[in-house]
């Protein structure tokens, strides 16, 4: 089917370009959300006559997303969840969670603009791009962790691998101590 574009739409197209998708694509996302017409010679003249409009919209809502990124860009924030103690999370991190904790700290995402590369499924300090208007997205940090404090060590730089195998190294050292201790003493005795 052929269509033409309303708005750039990512590994598609410009606006005002005529392409051709898949008739499935076309009825169910891009003609539904508004981001393309059917390519019909009435739809082509409709195009024509509101592409200055169109264009002065989507270069006003491109401003808006530019502020909005300057402020989001490099943000992070912390989501605390249940885990193992080798780090795995029982359940994963969504979008949604990732847009509700922009929210809560004063920041207007909803979820769709929150894009995953790969589902969080452990913690620690993971990169999240959110797409704020098809030609401006941002990068944000998520830090997932099971307390605050243990946030705090995370965004220090710290993994949970690493904080758990310190501990470890130390409750070694002590019980080597305390049996050391206790083979010196017996050899007093004697």
């Amino acid at each position: 089917m052929q269509v033409i574009l309303l708005q750039r739409v990512q590994k598609l197209g410009q606006m005002g370009e005529v392409v051709n998708v898949k008739d499935g694509y076309a009825r169910n996302f891009l003609l539904p959300q508004g981001k393309a017409l059917r390519a019909t010679e009435g739809n082509i003249a409709k195009f024509e006559s509101q592409k200055a409009q169109l264009e002065a919209n989507n270069l006003e809502t491109k401003k808006d997303a530019e502020a909005m990124g300057e402020k989001l860009d490099g943000q992070t924030f912390v989501l605390i969840r249940s885990a193992s103690d080798a780090g795995a999370l029982y359940g994963s991190v969504t979008t949604r969670d990732v847009a509700d904790a922009a929210t809560a700290d004063g920041f207007t995402l909803n979820r769709a603009q929150v894009s995953l590369d790969r589902p969080i499924k452990d913690l620690g300090v993971h990169p999240v791009t959110v797409v704020l208007h098809p030609e401006v997205s941002v990068s944000i940090a998520v830090n997932v962790a099971r307390s605050a404090e243990e946030a705090e060590l995370q965004a220090s730089g710290k993994s949970i691998q690493e904080l758990a195998a310190e501990a470890e190294a130390a409750a070694d050292f002590e019980i080597a101590e305390l049996f050391d201790d206790l083979g010196g003493a017996a050899s007093d005795e004697e």
